[in-house]
């Protein structure tokens, strides 16, 4: 049986609890971080009950540092630990015209400070075995901000980003990571009364999500866009943006600006 262990955080509920069972049904060993100790211990109940596996509860908020440096210390710590899946986020900041300053810091602290630390806090570990996973939830809303609120797609870029990077600097020591990409899933995050807006055939149910998540995986994904048809069009993009690279930084700025002649 596989003895990994991984850490989901966000696992109380959601797309984070259905990830904790989909691993506990593959046979690895669970530590689930969340805010609510309550819905954990339940949570974990059942996995033990229905797997066998070994699953550990870690309550803890994310978004403060006290907690952040909990979980931190745990994956630094504990050479069993060597899966990371940073699920936790948060939503629905507003119009910035309204914006929530604290709401905003909790999210960004939440989304990308936190997504952050814990995976540079497994890393070193993991590139040394050259061995491990690391899963980061990020969003479609990264690859078309404009379309929805300012804040959250910004955080969600963030971790697309920063997830490219960490693949490119550890897959080579056998590490895996993967980005995965949800579009409208059906969870806690969404009301049921905003969802009620929303055309069925753009609403995936979590469960969907998350398997078709963990069969990118096995197929080494590095991102992951569960609804998205065809891969080709994916790297189509990836593609046409790494075309850019040549001129993106040159000695001279670009003819249409006319500089070129007042130097």
């Amino acid at each position: 049986m596989n003895t990994d262990t991984f850490l989901v955080t966000g696992a109380s509920d959601g797309i984070g609890a259905v990830y904790a069972d989909r691993l506990a049904r593959r046979g690895n060993n669970l530590v689930l971080v969340a805010r609510r100790a309550e819905k954990l211990a339940t949570l974990a109940t059942r996995l033990q009950k229905d797997h066998g596996v070994t699953v550990e509860i870690l309550p803890a908020d994310l978004g403060a540092a006290e907690g952040l440096a909990k979980v931190e210390a745990r994956l630094r710590g504990d050479a069993t630990i060597t899966g990371l899946v940073n699920n936790a986020g948060i939503a629905g900041e507003g119009m910035i015209t309204e914006l929530d300053p604290a709401y905003v810091t909790g999210m960004i602290n939440l989304n990308i400070l936190a997504v952050t630390r814990l995976s540079a806090a497994i890393a070193p570990r993991l590139a040394a075995a050259g061995r491990g996973t690391i899963i980061n939830i990020t969003s479609v809303t990264a690859l078309m901000p404009a379309a929805f609120t300012a804040v959250y797609p910004a955080t969600k870029a963030f971790v697309l980003a920063f997830t490219e990077a960490l693949h490119a600097q550890l897959s080579a020591s056998g590490v895996r990571v993967q980005g995965v990409l949800p579009g409208i899933t059906r969870t806690a995050i969404w009301e049921d009364e905003k969802l009620e807006t929303i055309p069925a055939a753009m609403v995936m149910d979590v469960e969907e999500m998350v398997d078709a998540a963990l069969a990118g995986l096995d197929l080494g994904e590095a991102l992951t866009v569960p609804s998205l048809p065809e891969t080709a069009d994916l790297d189509t993009f990836l593609a046409a943006r790494d075309a850019l690279r040549p001129n993106l930084s040159l000695a001279h700025a670009a003819a249409r600006y006319g500089l070129r002649n007042k130097n």
